[in-house]
């Protein structure tokens, strides 16, 4: 499967791009709650970090680290390296030794990614408590509504960490493991891209 670089954005836009929206059910505002306490780990002043491995339908596997901080962000999987300062972003393919820059808001960089755009208002939010597992919050997209269908996201009991998250997009089904969830100790700096250490053997090209 190629643009497995797509992966660390359909997490990202899946779990943390939520804003707050008015429910009538307090079991769906218990949802949207915790969902809001998640954007806040995620991109707190301080920045946060995780491992993500995903299996899609149990023929593509593929893992990485994710780091965010507001904005900006930054992955490392067996393919790619990125760096989103939240100015320009920069891709860099392991193999080929090819660096694409591209505007740090720009659909290009990632057109994949574009078939997973989350819209809150689009989902109802449901929650239920395993007492052994965590936290289940599920999400069901509202009649024609295109792209993500259903997701399911797993907290954690006590620090409301993601654990895992299964979405559907089609007849898909998509799971992501979470682990080595942090918050804080992250600046600014670390979503810079360290032009000086690819200068040689690499071919850079500009998309922007």
């Amino acid at each position: 499967m190629k643009n497995s670089f797509s992966i660390p954005f359909i997490l990202l836009c899946l779990l943390f791009s939520l804003g707050m929206q008015a429910q009538e059910s307090p079991n769906a505002q218990q949802a949207r709650r915790m969902f809001d306490e998640a954007y806040q780990m995620m991109y707190g002043p301080d920045g946060s970090q995780l491992h993500y491995a995903v299996n899609i339908i149990g023929i593509y596997k593929t893992e990485g680290t994710i780091w965010t901080k507001g904005k900006k962000s930054k992955f490392i999987d067996e393919k790619y390296i990125a760096w989103n300062d939240d100015v320009t972003y920069y891709r860099l393919e392991r193999k080929k030794k090819t660096i694409t820059v591209y505007d740090a808001h720009s659909e290009e960089r990632d057109k994949y990614a574009a078939k997973f755009k989350f819209t809150p208002d689009n989902y109802t939010y449901s929650i239920k408590d395993d007492p052994k597992k965590g936290y289940y919050i599920t999400l069901k997209a509202k009649k024609g509504v295109k792209g993500i269908k259903e997701a399911r996201v797993l907290l954690d009991h006590h620090t409301h960490y993601p654990i895992n998250v299964r979405i559907k997009v089609g007849i898909f089904h998509t799971t992501i493991k979470i682990s080595n969830f942090k918050v804080g100790g992250i600046t600014d700096s670390f979503f810079t891209f360290p032009k000086s250490q690819y200068q040689s053997g690499y071919k850079f090209i500009d998309k922007r």
